[in-house]
């Protein structure tokens, strides 16, 4: 899950209407799913941390803090659960980066060696958006991946970058680094190409770079690696992970 940095409201106050921070977010961190990491180039939506329908969290219904990006499919999951900040990894105020795995078969896992208690937390945030759920995928009738949710079009994705890590073996070059860079970028799941390409640092770097919005001081500038704790931001129960 890709840790972002959304910084200070554009506005001095709250938001009369939440939906005005749609294009102020996505000019912040992307037009990405802050859970999934799916790029959404229609029905991305102003997410609610913790829901505006809870009478508890109604003074958040337009508080900058309280915003992330969410798809259809994590916001329909997620619906009007009651999120305990201290209870979960949140991809604005921890390192989620380094609490999660992802692999080929499309599967995102807690990271093993997090203590029991982190464990538990990211495990509580991949249930709090069906990220823990298993695959519906199918094969056409060439043989080709079909994604039909979110965990085949990681599966997807994930070839598409193997095949791009492939390719610059054959041209390793800057120019064509920048271009699988920007290549990631107009795919998505940020976390699958930092996974796909864990042993070229120059790549990592430049996809937190042209990802708009990642955190970069939650990875160390020299490995690329993940920084945790988070360094602080601000944000509450932030610096979990």
């Amino acid at each position: 899950m890709r840790p972002v940095f959304r910084d200070a409201s554009p506005r001095g106050g709250d938001y009369e209407e939440y939906r005005e921070s749609f294009p102020d977010l996505v000019g912040r961190i992307g037009s990405y799913c802050s859970y999934c990491e799916r790029r959404i180039a229609t029905n991305l939506a102003v997410e609610h941390i913790q829901p505006k329908s809870l009478p508890a969290y109604a003074h958040l219904a337009g508080r900058w803090d309280n915003f992330l990006l969410g798809c259809v499919n994590c916001n329909s999951t997620k619906k009007d659960k009651d999120v305990v900040l201290a209870n979960v990894l949140l991809p604005d105020r921890d390192n989620t980066a380094a609490a999660f795995d992802y692999t080929e078969d499309g599967r995102i896992s807690v990271r093993i060696g997090l203590p029991a208690a982190t464990r538990e937390m990211a495990a509580a945030t991949l249930a709090l958006v069906g990220l823990d759920r298993r695959a519906s995928a199918v094969m056409d009738n060439n043989g080709r991946l079909v994604a039909l949710d979110r965990v085949a079009q990681r599966m997807e994705v994930w070839l598409t970058a193997q095949s791009s890590r492939d390719d610059l073996l054959a041209n390793p070059t800057e120019a064509f680094r920048r271009q699988v860079a920007r290549t990631a970028r107009e795919c998505g799941f940020f976390s699958i190409w930092m996974a796909v390409f864990a042993d070229d640092i120059a790549v990592r770097r430049l996809l937190i770079a042209e990802f708009r919005g990642t955190a970069a001081d939650c990875f160390d500038a020299a490995t690329s690696l993940p920084i945790s704790p988070r360094p602080p931001n601000g944000l509450a129960n932030g610096g979990k992970v």
